[in-house]
């Protein structure tokens, strides 16, 4: 059943937006404005220009750590995982197992070549922008990308868990655009309007999503759809979760206090700065000094007076800058930590070591941790399994059972795709050499499994890189027969020959006696 009245919905769900907007808004106004600008603001208008760059800084350095973290280039950031009850069918054939894993990675591979050629990152690094600075956005998944709606042109309701019950999207359309017999029903026949409302609502009920388009009161013929939970291309997202809310918070949030302080003392820096810079000559009004004489005179001439009657006007403010200086100068270093900025995370000395700039990038990175896992949930996840969903109907993947293949997204920039793996395997083969020797090794590894492994956990296609078993004994048999030609000469050659030729009859002898 479809529900109406959804600009009644929008509008009673402004009041409750609004607090979440203008927090945004303040956020915006000392970072990057444009992101989320005042109400009624047009591209004609021009944006306050913060006067400290750190802040815009920072929301670009996460954002773009962020990214990497969620979307990293040319490497799964997720996997498909088969169900335990499946695997442990085919255990003990291990060519079986890693024939699976390989096909796997492939499909992994393809997953994520489409997300390039639709240019996501693009729009998933606006979203994270988004995020960071407002806490809150909106991202509908078409064919040809993604759209990013900011959070002043939707509003959404969630259950107490979290999960979204409803929202609606206001977009201004042109009046070209809207059919004239909805204008007329919906009773807006103004032919001086220029854009009509249009209310697009996504509703959800159990494990189905109800999508349909109003104007005017009118739903739009052709709007209503429905989808699968899973398939809906509806994301709402959070930065930081807050129980019992239906919109998120953002990271400067958390930070507006510093922010707005650090803007206040360096506008104060820039105005005392700009005062300080004039040059005012002061001439004693009873002096042998003429102010004209001053005035007039060009570089190095000579005139007559006395330089007591001659001073310059200061603002002898130095002490009281340079405690507003030193504020400053604490305020970017703990910004730049928390918006991980390598320069304010690495310490001012001559010789750092390249182990400290490793352990301060992980313990930034540690400190994102929640941030990763709320949007595996709620961007990595449901994107993977829209995507695969869309690839599988258009033919570019082959269908996979839900019921035993299933993705999995391991968050954190220490633990993307299958990074994990790969450092395990290392650090298992490096172990075993170092404590039984590469002779023990070798006897009990078995290496072209090592090297099948290794390269999924990479996400490497083997095909027509690493030899398979069977190439491999050929090429051993060729080298036996060549060392024997040149050992034994013709005779070996014959006796070799001889040895194929009673292979062959074999067979037919073992037929015969049958």
């Amino acid at each position: 059943m479809i529900e109406r009245n959804a600009a009644e919905f929008y509008a009673a769900g402004e009041s409750e937006r609004f607090h979440y907007i203008d927090r945004g808004r303040e956020c915006a106004a000392v970072t990057i404005p444009h992101l989320l600008p005042r109400d009624g603001f047009n591209s004609t208008q021009e944006f306050h220009s913060p006067y400290s760059g750190t802040g815009a800084a920072g929301v670009n350095s996460l954002s773009s750590s962020l990214l990497l973290a969620l979307l990293p280039p040319n490497s799964p950031f997720f996997r498909l995982r088969v169900d335990a009850a499946a695997m442990a069918e085919i255990e003990g054939f291990e060519e079986a197992q890693a024939e699976i894993d390989h096909s796997l990675s492939r499909i992994e591979q393809e997953v994520i070549a489409e997300i390039e050629r639709r240019a996501y990152r693009t729009a998933i690094y606006a979203a994270i922008r988004q995020l960071v600075v407002v806490g809150n956005v909106l991202l509908y998944f078409h064919e040809g990308g993604i759209k990013v709606i900011k959070l002043e042109s939707y509003v959404v309701n969630r259950h107490a868990n979290g999960d979204v019950q409803k929202i609606v999207v206001k977009e201004d359309v042109p009046a070209d655009r809207v059919p004239p017999q909805y204008r007329a029903e919906a009773g807006m026949t103004d032919p001086l309007r220029k854009t009509y409302s249009v209310y697009t609502c996504i509703r959800y009920e159990g494990d189905m999503a109800f999508v349909h388009q109003e104007i005017g009161g009118m739903i739009i013929e052709g709007s209503e759809v429905e989808h699968a939970k899973e398939d809906c291309p509806y994301l709402a997202l959070r930065f930081i979760r807050v129980d019992g809310e239906n919109y998120g918070r953002s990271f400067c949030e958390e930070l507006l206090g510093e922010l707005q302080t650090l803007e206040s003392l360096q506008q104060a820096i820039v105005d005392a700065a700009a005062a300080s810079a004039k040059m005012l000559v002061l001439v004693n009004p009873t002096g042998l000094t003429r102010p004209r004489d001053i005035a007039e005179a060009p570089n190095l001439s000579v005139r007559t007076g006395s330089a007591g009657d001659v001073s310059f006007l200061q603002a002898q403010k130095q002490a009281d800058l340079s405690v507003a200086q030193t504020t400053i100068a604490g305020i970017n270093d703990r910004l730049a930590r928390q918006f991980m900025l390598a320069e304010g995370s690495i310490r001012n000395a001559e010789r750092v070591t390249a182990a400290e700039i490793r352990m301060i990038q992980d313990q930034l990175e540690r400190s994102l941790g929640g941030v990763f896992s709320l949007l595996s949930q709620e961007l990595q996840l449901p994107m993977v399994k829209l995507l695969m969903r869309q690839m599988m109907e258009q033919g570019s993947l082959p269908a996979l059972p839900d019921e035993l293949v299933e993705p999995v997204v391991v968050t954190g920039v220490l633990a993307i795709g299958r990074a994990t793996d790969s450092l395990k395997l290392d650090q298992f083969l490096g172990s075993a050499l170092q404590t039984l020797g590469p002779q023990v090794v070798a006897q009990h590894v078995n290496v072209g499994e090592w090297f099948t492994r290794k390269a999924a956990s990479l996400g490497i296609t083997t095909a027509g890189l690493v030899k398979s078993s069977e190439e491999i004994q050929a090429e051993q048999q060729a080298q036996m027969q060549q060392q024997l030609m040149m050992q034994g000469g013709g005779e070996a050659v014959k006796a070799m020959g001889q040895m194929a030729v009673n292979e062959q009859q074999s067979p037919e002898i073992e037929e015969e006696n049958v």
